[in-house]
């Protein structure tokens, strides 16, 4: 968690850039529903959620984690949507956390609230979600990135957990994800000093699934994927999604038998006949999501 303020001496390294450009397809959610976020639908089955506290460079806290996470049910149950992606500006993903919100909390304030907790309700959303990284990532920011199912970014983007700098340590699993992605020593080195982890170093370090030249171009290949995502079986995606964040709780043998549980019960599915009928008679399948 980082506040916007220790961002402000690196605010001179960017140049002022037109807002990233999307094609509004339809929309699923009122955008006057929300102060902090943009919401839209810019691809058939893909809902778009921006965060938009630009002269904070989208600092987080609870009035925008309130509406986030309604932004995010609201497309979890919608028949409509199959895939979101989770972005910010050009300049800034998230920040950090508004430091503000925080500063004068006592423990028995954080410990007995249980303070950021509402940071992690995208870990129980089941439709996957893609967060598309541009700008500063950085503490609470990078954390939140973390919790998609896939990460993209482009070249321009600064990850980092620089909580050691206020005097705290990350509190939204910056330790535990950051840790399993790039490996202990190189995230013991990040929590440690503070230091931060470019685009490229990201992309080689497998921190995130693809890097793009620039922010315009990350955000269309998060839609891209989203769109493809959605274009497929409903069940099947919710199926697959589970099987891979199992991989995360279980040892390789539970982990397999789990898997062929689920592949087992697939067939009990009515895509799973139309997807394999499909490919054997050489036809587009059409979905029923049943």
């Amino acid at each position: 968690m980082l506040c916007s303020r220790a961002t402000r001496p690196f605010a001179s390294a960017f140049v002022r850039t037109a807002p990233l450009r999307v094609v509004r397809h339809s929309s699923a959610a009122s955008e006057g529903a929300y102060e902090h976020l943009k919401v839209t639908t810019p691809r058939p089955g893909v809902g778009l959620i921006t965060f938009n506290r630009p002269k904070a460079l989208n600092a987080l806290f609870t009035p925008l984690f309130h509406e986030l996470n309604a932004a995010l049910r609201a497309f979890d149950s919608s028949p409509e949507i199959g895939a979101m992606v989770l972005t910010g500006s050009e300049r800034a993903f998230a920040a950090g956390a508004d430091i503000k919100e925080m500063k004068d909390k006592t423990f028995a304030d954080a410990y007995g609230a249980d303070f950021i907790e509402m940071w992690s309700d995208l870990m129980h959303i089941k439709k996957p979600v893609i967060s598309a990284v541009n700008g500063y990532a950085l503490g609470g920011g990078c954390e939140l990135a973390m919790m998609a199912d896939i990460m993209y970014c482009s070249v321009g983007a600064t990850f980092g957990q620089p909580e050691i700098k206020l005097g705290v340590i990350p509190g939204a699993g910056g330790s535990q994800r950051l840790t399993r992605a790039i490996g202990k020593s190189k995230a013991m080195e990040m929590i440690l000093t503070g230091n931060n982890l470019s685009g490229k170093e990201a992309g080689e370090r497998g921190l995130v699934a693809k890097v793009f030249d620039s922010a315009q171009e990350c955000v269309d290949g998060a839609l891209d994927t989203a769109e493809k995502i959605a274009s497929y079986s409903k069940i099947a995606v919710k199926a697959a999604k589970e099987v891979v964040n199992k991989s995360q709780d279980l040892g390789v043998r539970e982990g397999i038998e789990f898997e062929r549980r689920v592949f087992h019960g697939l067939f009990g599915s009515k895509d799973q006949k139309i997807g394999m009928t499909a490919f054997a008679e050489k036809k587009k399948p059409q979905w029923t999501h049943e």
